[in-house]
């Protein structure tokens, strides 16, 4: 894969030991791995030049143009978002290794339309790696990503969405926003429920993130009675609807990846979804065919 490879690896590793260090210690809060993020941005911005050009807001682009130590911060601060993200969504078997996959090939397809070959080979190696972690994850959970592997995963998608954008003017910032939209959405609510409703620091960790709601309000219910000891059981059933939740974000952003318009729209459209979701979830407001099929398990757990 070449020498560029090897700088991405080496730039993953701060990211990469602080989430270890805290699965190690528990005393790395999130700001350190944050900050241990953001440095790996920087590495990888100053050893492959991973800088982001623009984010296809007009007047945004043109500061980014002229400061160059502005494109380096907005960088430096997405990557980590978009790292930290990953991590949040991490609470269930299977959950965050597959959305990672799911992200990592719709950016690896893109980039094989492109014909670049570096990218596609990045993708295709990461895509393996969490696939193997995979099968030992899900559905019994006999191993664990902890915040080093979700922080190491979490970088490296966004690294690839970086430098599609910097490598190949056809491609729209607003195609790598719809294909991260489920982690993305995700934190950015929770930032905004942590500090305007419940008036707390986002740094404070809940049990308010919508695959946790899931979880306790649909995928328990249905369980019932004594499959309820079977925890492991219920962990692994909520996942695939978060993949299904994640989907919607990645299928169209795959179809229409250089019209930027209708880019534009879907995110819209996937934030207004995710809102509507996690309301009818707190409300217990779910969709019939959710209920049919939440039924058909619960048949299954008892039987």
């Amino acid at each position: 894969m070449g020498e560029e490879a090897w700088w991405l690896l080496l730039a993953a590793l701060p990211a990469f030991l602080a989430g270890l260090s805290e699965d190690l210690t528990k005393k790395v809060g999130v700001i350190p791995r944050l900050v241990a993020t953001m440095a790996s941005a920087a590495a990888a911005a100053y050893s492959i030049e991973a800088v982001l050009p623009r984010l296809g807001i007009p007047l945004i682009d043109e500061l980014l143009w002229s400061w160059i130590w502005l494109a380096w911060l907005v960088t430096m601060i997405g990557v980590a978002g978009v790292a930290n993200a990953i991590n949040i969504i991490d609470g269930f078997n299977g959950l965050a290794s597959a959305v990672a996959m799911l992200m990592l090939a719709a950016l690896g397809y893109v980039a094989w339309v492109l014909q670049d070959e570096f990218l596609v080979q990045v993708c295709l190696a990461a895509i393996g790696a969490l696939a193997g972690f995979f099968v030992w994850n899900y559905p019994r959970g006999l191993i664990f990503l902890g915040d080093g592997g979700a922080y190491l995963a979490g970088f490296f998608v966004a690294e690839v969405a970086v430098m599609l954008v910097v490598r190949h003017s056809s491609v729209s910032p607003w195609f790598c926003f719809l294909v991260c939209a489920y982690p993305i959405t995700e934190t950015l609510f929770s930032i905004y429920r942590k500090t305007f409703l419940r008036g707390v620091s986002p740094g404070v960790p809940d049990a308010l993130h919508l695959h946790m709601l899931i979880y306790r309000r649909m995928v328990r219910w249905a369980a019932g009675g004594p499959a309820a000891r079977d925890v492991t059981a219920r962990n692994a059933a909520t996942s695939p609807y978060l993949w299904g939740l994640s989907s919607v974000s990645i299928v169209p952003a795959v179809v229409f990846w250089h019209h930027e318009v209708i880019l534009i729209f879907c995110v819209l459209l996937f934030v207004c979804l995710y809102i509507w979701a996690y309301i009818s979830v707190v409300k217990f407001r779910v969709p019939e065919w959710m209920l049919r099929r939440l039924k058909n398990k619960k048949a299954y757990f008892e039987g």
